[in-house]
């Protein structure tokens, strides 16, 4: 056997860890994945296991290092994991409190009060950065106000990624991609933004040491290079944010170029060489690596509608991609547009386009006539039509999309991905790639350690798989829905605010 260089990228992300070894030609030596479930809490709180996640990061890696250890020198190790997850630990680096994701809205209250005012606005323009109950910064300030005996013993705040640096190395450092998602670092400055610290009554020394994303440590832990299987001395480069990582292994890093990603949630974004502030606050701004950011809107609205719509109304667990395709071809027996039965898909309240936690599902249009594949198919179709809502605000940032790359776990349909296709009126791509955001990390981690893969001619880390054309019949259908849905958040707003404010 030849032996081949390789890297391992690792994806920490809200329902599962996994870890693929690439060749530096980028073929695919070995991979593993570990699931894990977000802990029983109640509504609008999500929690993770921060050591649950540790341990899946390091036995993804184990078996991984095990299998590619045959194919050659390990070169190094980079990071990707999900953004805007917050815990505080004490002064000896012990959880005080879980994993707070993403996805948690406790702190709706405090970030819709900030947001609407001027300092609200002054942190967006800093941080770039919308102010949500997802954001650390708003997490804050319902930890200080409603856990004041925990904030007050609290030595630091920090995500997954950080803890792992810290168990691993001793260290606390964190990437300007994961902190560009916090509301608390100033993407300008490339520093904590006091404002933001004023805000949340923290100060600088209680969050870590930012550095840039290409960041490599050595020195690993010996109890851990020995569980490991690996030396000391292997690089772990400390990488980026998931969602910026995915467009470097989608291949979305050119001008023109739009990234569409639909997992758990979902998320539109491109690239650009300097932040893209929007005067409605509509999209973030986060760092992927010195002279690239990304620009964007994420949702919290994805697959985990169609496994929401499935268990609980159809009573099929929806786990597999098999499943996923099965719910797309089924919802697929009736024609584009759902019998005019529209779907808003804030089950989870949204984040972009509207930043509203208040936000709900609404199933609008009803009609006797509507059977159960309408409601399938308008689940699906709303899901699109928030990423097309956000992929229009983005344009209006950057510029306007020539070329779309689509991943997440939406990609196991095909009729999904052409139904995407044909809402945007353009061509969708779908690459070769393994899975977007490890190979980001492994891509990126390559680059910090100096292989440039861009001579190599035989590289196939990123190669299209296939492109979907649209059906102009059918965009033009869409459209006119579209007009429908894009007005119906406006029409409602109140009326969640009011059903939010009920006993």
């Amino acid at each position: 056997m030849r032996v081949m260089e390789h890297i391992i990228g690792v994806d920490i992300g809200t329902s599962g860890t996994k870890a693929i070894a690439f060749s530096t030609e980028g073929k695919v030596l070995a991979n593993a994945y570990v699931s894990y479930d977000p802990l029983p809490m109640p509504a609008n709180h999500h929690e993770l296991d921060p050591e649950v996640l540790l341990e899946a990061a390091l036995k993804c890696l184990q078996d991984v290092v095990e299998v590619s250890k045959v194919s050659g020198k390990l070169l190094g190790i980079c990071f990707s994991s999900f953004m805007h997850g917050m815990m505080a630990v004490d002064q000896q680096g012990k959880p005080l409190t879980n994993i707070i994701t993403w996805a948690d809205l406790r702190s709706a209250d405090d970030a819709s009060a900030l947001k609407n005012s001027g300092q609200g606005r002054s942190i967006y323009e800093h941080t770039g950065t919308p102010v949500h109950p997802m954001t650390p910064l708003c997490k804050l300030l319902w930890l200080r106000k409603n856990e004041p005996d925990i904030f007050s013993r609290a030595a630091r705040f920090i995500s997954i990624k950080e803890y792992f640096f810290f168990r691993l190395f001793g260290k606390y450092i964190v990437d300007h991609s994961i902190a560009s998602g916090t509301g608390l670092f100033d993407i300008h400055t490339r520093r904590w933004y006091k404002e933001s610290l004023d805000v949340a009554g923290i100060a600088a020394e209680q969050l870590s040491q930012p550095v840039p994303t290409t960041h490599i440590e050595r020195g690993l832990h010996k109890e851990i290079s020995a569980w490991l299987n690996i030396d000391t001395s292997v690089p772990f480069v400390v990488g980026a944010s998931d969602g910026c990582l995915a467009n470097m292994g989608s291949n979305a890093i050119h001008p023109g170029d739009l990234s569409i990603t639909i997992g758990t949630s979902g998320a539109v974004r491109m690239i650009s060489s300097e932040p893209r502030m929007d005067k409605h606050q509509r999209t973030f701004n986060y760092i992927l690596t010195d002279k690239i950011f990304v620009a964007g809107g994420p949702t919290n609205n994805g697959l985990n509608l169609v496994k929401w719509y499935g268990e609980n109304f159809l009573q099929k667990p929806i786990r597999s991609g098999a499943d996923i395709d099965w719910f797309v071809r089924e919802a697929s027996t009736v024609p584009a547009g759902s019998g005019k039965l529209i779907f808003l898909p804030y089950v989870q309240g949204e984040r972009a386009p509207v930043w509203d936690a208040r936000a709900r599902g609404v199933f609008f249009g009803v009609q006797s006539a509507h059977k159960q594949p309408h409601f399938m198919r308008a689940i699906v179709e709303g899901i699109n039509f928030n990423l097309y809502q956000i992929a229009r605000s983005v344009q209006e940032m950057v510029g306007n999309a020539d070329r779309i790359y689509a991943s997440g776990g939406f990609m196991h349909s095909r009729v999904w991905l052409q139904m995407l296709s044909n809402l945007f009126g353009k061509p969708i791509t779908v690459t070769s790639t393994a899975d977007a955001s490890t190979t980001g990390a492994a891509l990126l981690g390559l680059q910090a350690l100096g292989v440039d893969i861009g001579v190599r001619k035989n590289s196939s880390f990123i190669e299209v798989k296939e492109t979907f054309e649209p059906d102009m019949a059918i965009h033009q259908r869409y459209a006119e829905l579209y007009a429908v849905y894009s007005r119906l958040y406006a029409s409602l707003k109140e009326s969640f605010y009011q059903l939010n404010m009920l006993p």
